[in-house]
């Protein structure tokens, strides 16, 4: 396995495919899962001959554990760790809910001088929770019930998690492989990591840093996404960066990376190209 040891000695595992020399697309994946949440996408991107890259963020996977760092900045130089050890250069970062802030809090702290375009996919910002810029989010209650749940029985609360993910109670067939690869993924991580993460992805505010964008972006969201509402994240973020071109799911979920697998593809793979 490939890891990049951070200034702290964390290590933290990557997968990197593809010809050297060919565009990269770093993807940051979401809570609780790693890479791996991206397989059907890297594997096509790969196919048509870009150089796809993603890591397990800190905490998750098959990255080291430490008590320490699980928090958003430490996450946004974690992938820069990963990114100037591979010396990547006009990337297409691809995110998807926290990752979505990790790729924002990347571009807000460390720049675009690597960077060509930026996906945000049923990503977190601007911030989840309601704020005094944002006033119509979530009410902390919710994500004190996640940390309840991480805390009180992990296990079980990511096979029930995974349901609403994927939306398998709105309309999405029931899937047990679905189910399983999220649990498992989430199993991989560690339960610090997983409790101390329930506050980068809801109260972290990434406002400033869309207000740094200055490269292309793609924002794509489900209109049926139950864990991250389309109106208070995706709808805003489109407002917030400068030319950001919107594109609306319509009945997909959170999980749309693998419900919407085909159509997710299409769009990642022109905006590649475009």
């Amino acid at each position: 396995m490939s890891f990049v040891t951070t200034t702290d000695g964390t290590r933290i595992f990557y997968k990197d495919w593809g010809p050297k020399d060919a565009q990269p697309i770093v993807f940051s994946h979401g809570w609780p899962l790693c890479a791996d949440a991206w397989d059907g996408q890297m594997l096509f991107l790969l196919q048509q001959g870009f150089r796809v890259v993603a890591h397990d963020r800190r905490g998750h996977g098959r990255s080291d554990q430490p008590a320490t760092g699980n928090d958003m900045d430490t996450y946004a130089d974690d992938l820069a760790a990963v990114m100037n050890a591979l010396d990547l250069k006009g990337a297409m970062m691809v995110g998807h809910s926290t990752g979505g802030g990790e790729v924002a809090h990347y571009i807000g702290r460390h720049g675009s001088a690597r960077v060509a375009k930026a996906v945000l996919i049923g990503a977190v910002p601007p911030i989840m929770v309601s704020s005094a810029e944002w006033p119509n989010g979530l009410d902390i209650s919710v994500f004190d019930g996640i940390r309840k749940g991480v805390l009180d029985n992990r296990s079980n609360f990511f096979l029930e998690l995974a349901v609403p993910f994927f939306g398998m109670n709105k309309g999405v067939p029931m899937n047990e492989g679905l189910k399983l690869t999220f649990w498992n993924q989430g199993m991989m991580g560690g339960i610090l990591a997983h409790y101390a993460c329930v506050r980068e992805f809801s109260e972290v505010d990434y406002t400033a840093d869309l207000r740094k964008f200055d490269v292309p972006t793609l924002v794509i969201h489900g209109d049926a996404d139950q864990i991250v509402p389309i109106a208070h994240a995706g709808a805003l973020t489109a407002k917030i960066v400068k030319g950001a071109t919107f594109k609306v799911y319509e009945g997909a979920p959170h999980g749309l990376a693998a419900t919407h697998q085909d159509k997710l593809n299409a769009d990642l793979l022109a905006f590649a190209k475009s």
